[in-house]
């Protein structure tokens, strides 16, 4: 199996809340058969009824109860994008979890959950260094 993910899906209650929220974050989505498709640098995020989804992984959906495991995360360039995002992501209905703040490996992090629950984590981190198209290069940890 490669190291690599192509798709992240999010089960939502609410198909047009969370579009209407992720695009308030300035996303830009397409729609195909109820799913909402988001680019986002070599993979893409997903949006899929919650119900739907848990069917079709072949899981009972005992509703949004709680932190369900999974946490996304975006790197960012600087403290200042953090706390410019984790603004616009607040006005747009995002619930702040954990106010941006300095981070115990010298970065700088916040995280909120979206209107479904998912946790998203945005963060500096000047050891993950990014790309001009803003993916990331995993340092080779066993040199540091």
């Amino acid at each position: 199996m490669e190291q690599r993910i192509s798709l992240v899906t999010l089960g939502v209650t609410d198909l047009a809340r969370a579009r209407s929220f992720y695009e308030a974050l300035g996303w830009v989505g397409q729609t195909v058969q109820d799913t909402v498709f988001y680019q986002v640098g070599g993979l893409a995020v997903v949006l899929w009824s919650r119900e739907k989804l848990a069917a079709d992984c072949g899981l009972d959906d005992h509703g949004p109860a709680g932190f369900g495991g999974i946490a996304l995360a975006q790197n960012l360039r600087s403290p200042e994008e953090v706390d410019a995002l984790m603004a616009v992501a607040e006005r747009a209905g995002a619930t702040v979890t954990r106010p941006a703040a300095t981070t115990f490996y010298g970065g700088y992090a916040g995280v909120f959950t979206d209107p479904d629950g998912h946790a998203w984590e945005i963060a500096h981190n000047p050891g993950f260094p990014l790309a001009a198209d803003g993916s990331l290069t995993l340092p080779d940890f066993d040199s540091l």
